[in-house]
């Protein structure tokens, strides 16, 4: 038997990503709309027994004799989220998560990301790939998703809380799906935020016509066709978790929540829809966490899973994403029905979304060519 033992990778920097197509967001909604079929019919795997869950966290104490072992502080994150996902993708990879809101005192992004992706036989590497851009865009195409199957196809007008890196992407997810949309009223913690985010809607959707300000949550969800939550904030207290009230919806909006968020009782009503990205990956988190799960991860679809488990909510009220993008589940019903879809985020969409970026590297010759080894020093 004459092996060839040889593994070379590629390497791909964040500007090699960008010229390889990882901000291509209307690709990128196409993409993700077929991971969530592949989730539908089963053809992947997650981390954990069950096959659902997010990812392996380290978990660090509040106190410690190790003046050098970081502190649980907010938004601090170091994790691993591994998986593989069938379909036309064939790959496997894993994303290192890693995330310090105390990086912007140094000019640095709060989460440093990377990815590696690799032969779901060998599990040799294919790519390592700067994962910044990657996941932002992939995490903001997931409400696009949701948008052509559930928001009404007139939406012109998008509530934002938020207007980071998440928020963008989720308006470039919109924008490629509802084409309609003129108007975008935001709310921001600080001015530098809120200014960049303007400028960067004029660049780049000419045709959104009005930017609003506003100053309260009620301001961004009254009036408006699509609303997302995309603001981080501190965990633990839902009280304190950015809210929506019934009264503040309009009959026929979308709200897609990928971000911290509470709800009120109205909200729970079972004429209010109530949308999962993928069913097991909630159910996977409930598991995980101690009760109320809510105060642990602060998404909307895991006061659902509290809301099922203290018997407020029927289990057959929670619809799958999956499903109605496979259209084993219908989408938009009514012009007046208002549905809210819980945005968890999970690495099978990091492995969608690599395969495609590193097959067009590889088509137009883009990234740094790296060898792992010609013969393994050990086997």
């Amino acid at each position: 038997m004459n092996n060839n033992t040889r593994i070379d990778f590629i390497y791909l920097s964040e500007q090699d990503m960008i010229r390889a197509g990882v901000t291509d967001m209307a690709a990128c909604v196409d993409t993700m709309e077929e991971v969530f079929h592949l989730l539908h019919i089963g053809d992947y795997r997650m981390a954990g027994p069950n096959n659902d869950s997010h990812g392996a966290m380290i978990m660090f104490p509040e106190e410690s004799p190790f003046p050098t072992m970081p502190k649980p502080t907010a938004d601090r994150r170091m994790m691993a989220m591994p998986a593989y996902l069938g379909g036309s993708f064939c790959t496997s990879g894993v994303k290192w998560y890693g995330s310090n809101i105390a990086n912007r005192e140094k000019d640095l992004p709060r989460s440093i990301l990377m990815f590696t992706l690799t032969d779901p036989d060998t599990a040799a590497p294919l790519a390592y790939m700067s994962a910044n851009l990657l996941s932002a865009y992939r995490t903001g195409a997931v409400p696009g998703v949701g948008a052509r199957h559930l928001a009404r196809k007139d939406s012109r007008v998008i509530g934002l809380l938020g207007p980071g890196v998440m928020g963008r992407t989720s308006v470039a997810a919109f924008m490629a799906v509802c084409p309609e949309i003129d108007t975008i009223k935001i709310k921001g913690r600080s001015e530098k935020n809120i200014n960049g985010f303007i400028d960067w809607v004029k660049a780049h959707y000419p045709q959104v016509t009005n930017i609003e300000v506003v100053d309260s949550e009620e301001a961004v969800v009254r009036d408006a066709d699509i609303v997302t939550y995309c603001a981080s904030g501190e965990v633990g207290n839902p009280d304190l978790y950015p809210m929506v009230k019934r009264e503040w919806v309009k009959p026929g909006a979308f709200l897609a929540m990928p971000a911290p968020c509470n709800f009120d009782a109205g909200m729970e009503a079972p004429d209010i829809r109530k949308v999962l990205d993928d069913t097991g990956l909630y159910e996977a988190w409930y598991e995980e966490v101690p009760k109320p799960a809510h105060n642990v991860i602060p998404l909307v679809g895991v006061k659902f899973m509290d809301m099922l488990h203290a018997g407020k909510l029927e289990a057959k009220a929670l619809e799958d994403l999956g499903a109605i993008v496979s259209g084993d589940s219908p989408g938009r019903k009514s012009d007046d029905e208002i549905i809210m879809m819980s945005v968890g985020g999970m690495p099978v969409e990091d492995v969608a979304w690599a395969t495609v970026v590193y097959r067009k590297a590889v088509e137009q010759g883009i990234g740094v060519k790296l060898n792992l080894w010609d013969q393994p020093a050990l086997k």
